[in-house]
Order: structure tokens, then C-alpha cells, then sequence
């Protein structure tokens, strides 16, 4: 993966250039690219997720959809301001730790989607960011699964081995729940969203993140146990 930045005047995008570039014929790398009116007004926005800042699918190609996810704050934060963070500098942005992030854990073989690009408007003191990823084709979220009775303890199973190999690579996944956890048509568990997460050298964090997922889990399906995620994340260590 070829990570490249662009500035021209208060922008700045980050992005692979296998994926996005100025080639004819293509989306052109350009701020408007990471807003609902890009996509809208070519009829190219395919479904929403839920949650804070609402992701969009975008048929970005024939064959291959993008994930459009604006940086958005939460809790008392977000009674400032919605979208807009401190600027400290471009590579200490949300959206461009994120991205180099979900980079190095892509090349490394693990489950994550594809990071196709970051960009990041600048205002004086203040910044708003978006990015964008491969969508992964078919997958449902592991909290719909829980919901609908849907997950076996071979689907637990994975979802745990999963998780290891990511605490492996040294992945502290700050918000690991059921809804970060996406299932693919096959059965294999695949893990998004990395913003604010980091890699570390191992400690108590591990089982933190584990902690954490177990309250997401009863949260979608009160009844459910979690010792086969962690049968299977023990399994694989």
C-alpha cells in the first residue's frame, strides 16, 4: 500500500494511490469527495449505517462500494461542537492517525477494510475530517447477528481467534463492540473502525478490550455467553 498526502489550501488529503488518484474515468481527489452532496448528486449513495456522524455506502465503482464515515464527537464534547477538533498538526488528526493505522494492520493480513483515503479542512484553530474505506462486500454487523439468534459458538469461536490475532499485532481497539465486528458472507469476522485506537506493547489493555465486548454483547443479546469468544481467543494463543 502507497500512502501519499495532497495540500492545497486548507485541505489536506491522505491517500493510497492504488486506490484513488487523478486518473480519467475516476473520482478525482478533491474535498468534495467527502461529502453526502458528492455522492447525492450522482446518484451513488447506496445505504446508511447507524450511529454518531452516519456512515454512507457509495457504489464508488461497478464492482466495488466505499465506506463514507465524517468525524463526528460525542457526549458533553459534541455540546461545543459537533464536527470540529483541536488542530494540532495534520499528522496528529483523527483521520490521518486512522488511516495510517488501518494501513499497517491491512498490510499486515489481518481483517480490517481496505483504507482508500483521509481528509482533513482546516480552520485556524480548529479541524473537521472524513474517510473513507472499501466496504466489505455482503457483511452484516455481529450485534445484527445476536439479535436475530444468528451467531453459533463456531461464529464466537472466530470472533475471538480474531480478536487475538489483533492483540497479537499489538492492536488496543478502544471501542471494541458488536457493532465494529462485521461478519462476512463466509463466516469470517472482520474488525473496523480504529479511531482513537493505537498499537502497544502488551498489558492490561487486552483484557480491557475483552471487557468491553462482553458488555456489548449482553447489551445485544442479554442471554448470550461469551466464553466460547474467549475459548476461541485462547485457542489460538
Amino acid at each position: 500500500m502507497r500512502l501519499a498526502a495532497l495540500r492545497q489550501k486548507n485541505w489536506l488529503i491522505l491517500h493510497d494511490v492504488d486506490s484513488l488518484c487523478d486518473a480519467p474515468g475516476t473520482h478525482q481527489i478533491d474535498p468534495d469527495l467527502f461529502t453526502r452532496d458528492y455522492w447525492c448528486e450522482r446518484g451513488l449513495i447506496v445505504g446508511e449505517a447507524p450511529g454518531r456522524g452516519s456512515s454512507l455506502f457509495l457504489q464508488a465503482t461497478p464492482t466495488e462500494q466505499w465506506v463514507l464515515r465524517p468525524y463526528r464527537r460525542g457526549g458533553m464534547a459534541a455540546k461545543l461542537s459537533e464536527k470540529r477538533y483541536l488542530w494540532t498538526g495534520a499528522e496528529r488528526t483523527r483521520a490521518f492517525r486512522e488511516l495510517r493505522l488501518t494501513a499497517k494492520l491491512f498490510e499486515q493480513g489481518l481483517p480490517v477494510p481496505r483504507p482508500v483515503a483521509s481528509c482533513v479542512t482546516h480552520y485556524g484553530l480548529t479541524y473537521e475530517a472524513a474517510l473513507i474505506t472499501v466496504r466489505i462486500a455482503g457483511a452484516k454487523a455481529f450485534a445484527e447477528l445476536l439479535v436475530n439468534d444468528l451467531a453459533d459458538e463456531a461464529l464466537l469461536k472466530r470472533v475471538g481467534a480474531m480478536i487475538y490475532r489483533f492483540h497479537q499485532a499489538g492492536l488496543d481497539h478502544v471501542d471494541l463492540n458488536a457493532r465494529n465486528i462485521l461478519i462476512d458472507p463466509t463466516g469470517e469476522p472482520w474488525l473496523i473502525d480504529f479511531d482513537r485506537c493505537r498499537l502497544r506493547s502488551p498489558g492490561k489493555w487486552g483484557k480491557e478490550n475483552l471487557e468491553r465486548l462482553e458488555r456489548s454483547v449482553h447489551k445485544f443479546k442479554p442471554a448470550t455467553t461469551t466464553s466460547s469468544i474467549i475459548q476461541g481467543y485462547r485457542a489460538t494463543s
